[in-house]
């Protein structure tokens, strides 16, 4: 039995690449919905237990494609790096390459569609690598030139225009870089914001007028990169914690800065500003990181807190919305930098392994869940609307789940209306899903 936990039950990799069709439903899948459920996690092909951080395991991409109310087929596919490609003697990975490539150029944290292309996206240096329908490799893709350095694992959408607002961070660099990405995939806009240090960058925000930048405790240590720490960003104690406000056409002078309780942020639900000009975002809170565990995010309990930033103030106003451990949170996403009603997240249990869904009413402050039943367990649930013109909340959430009694997996679609009237149809793969990060929802 290995000691790393990260290899181990469904953290633990799938040998090979799959192709199953004409997939079993229980239950009815919406004719509404024509497209690919995407989700996107570390496979590694050659993992050493001693030294194996869950973040760098190469990458492997799953889709399920829907028609017609039918699973036409579930797909599972690496994402190629060069130890991907090595290991299976396949060819090279074409395309550009980063000047800092972590992990053989892998890719595993984030599968996107842009500018009608299939993206698996990293942070920390990497570029993306362009998939294509079927998930097979076509090579790597800097945006024909647009970056500087790398991309993100979470570029946020802009409903309105179509562009993607992000946050990039390389270990070479000592400021963090807003990024911004138009409809046709062309780099319109890039700022770097120095930095006290070299923060982990994981996600960030933005809203109507402003780009929201995490400057958090958890930082390049030097001291751990010498000794050979596969993955050396750790906690920093003295290091402080403070959110930045960047006016969108601004430069990094109009920065400010907002002072928060020590924390680290992997992920914002959305980020709004009020009637009194304050930006309002929702996070999912972590106490600290890679403090103690040097292999996952594993250091105490999460919870949703709402922290609300006056622009002419200093200091962050902080309030827990719930204090249920959770993780992977979503929301519609035609309100990205709007105010919103609705968040969904994972419940997650001790070992960063998830449960239920949780749904947050945050106008009516309302809990409700769906759990899968035992042994189960919920990945990240994904919002899909009915319509490009339904209500916030009218449409379906899709997840897939670990099913620890077939030691397979399943995707699931309830009424995001009524999650806890459980699925109206369950998908059953013919192989488990290993745990991941995070997917979206591709219509056709």
């Amino acid at each position: 039995m290995t000691a790393n936990p990260y290899l181990a039950g469904n953290f633990a990799p799938v040998e090979t690449e799959l192709t199953a069709t004409d997939l079993p439903v229980t239950g009815e899948i919406p004719e509404q919905l024509c497209g690919r459920l995407l989700r996107i996690g570390p496979n590694p092909v050659n993992a050493d237990p001693a030294k194996y951080h869950w973040f760098l395991g190469n990458g492997m991409a799953h889709g399920v494609r829907l028609r017609d109310g039918k699973a036409e087929w579930y797909k599972a596919r690496y994402v190629r790096d060069d130890e991907v490609t090595a290991h299976f003697d396949w060819p090279a990975v074409e395309g550009p390459q980063a000047a800092l490539s972590i992990g053989h150029g892998v890719a595993n944290t984030n599968i996107i569609g842009h500018a009608g292309k299939t993206l698996a996206v990293v942070e920390a240096g990497n570029l993306p690598v362009e998939l294509d329908y079927d998930l097979d490799t076509v090579g790597r893709f800097d945006f024909n030139g647009g970056l500087t350095g790398g991309f993100s694992a979470h570029p946020h959408r802009d409903p309105d225009t179509g562009e993607l607002h992000t946050a990039v961070y390389s270990p070479l660099w000592q400021h963090i870089q807003y990024l911004r990405v138009d409809a046709t995939g062309k780099v319109t806009k890039t700022v770097d914001v120095p930095t006290p240090g070299k923060p982990m960058v994981h996600d960030c925000m933005f809203t109507e007028h402003y780009f929201i930048l995490l400057d958090l405790p958890c930082t390049l240590n030097e001291g751990a990169m010498v000794e050979g720490l596969p993955f050396p960003y750790l906690w920093n104690e003295d290091y402080g914690a403070r959110v930045g406000l960047l006016p969108k056409d601004g430069s990094a002078e109009d920065v400010t800065w907002h002072e928060v309780d020590p924390c680290y942020v992997f992920h914002p639900v959305n980020g709004y500003e009020d009637a009194q000009g304050r930006v309002v975002m929702d996070v999912a809170r972590h106490p600290r990181m890679f403090a103690t565990d040097m292999h996952g995010p594993n250091e105490g309990r999460t919870r949703l807190d709402r922290w609300i930033i006056d622009p002419n103030g200093s200091k962050v106003s902080e309030s827990c919305l719930d204090d249920h451990p959770q993780e992977f949170p979503r929301l519609d996403e035609r309100l990205a930098g709007k105010p919103y009603r609705y968040a969904y997240t994972a419940e997650i249990d001790s070992g960063f392994v998830t449960g239920g869904i949780r749904k947050q009413d945050l106008q009516e402050g309302r809990v409700s869940s769906f759990h899968p039943g035992p042994q189960r367990h919920c990945f990240e649930p994904v919002f899909v609307p009915a319509s490009d013109s339904a209500a916030e909340d009218e449409g379906w959430i899709m997840a897939y789940v670990q099913n620890d009694e077939r030691n397979a997996s399943d995707v699931v679609i309830l009424d995001a209306g009524d999650i806890e009237g459980g699925p109206l149809a369950t998908i059953a793969l013919p192989r488990r899903v290993p745990y991941g990060f995070h997917g979206n929802w591709v219509a056709d």
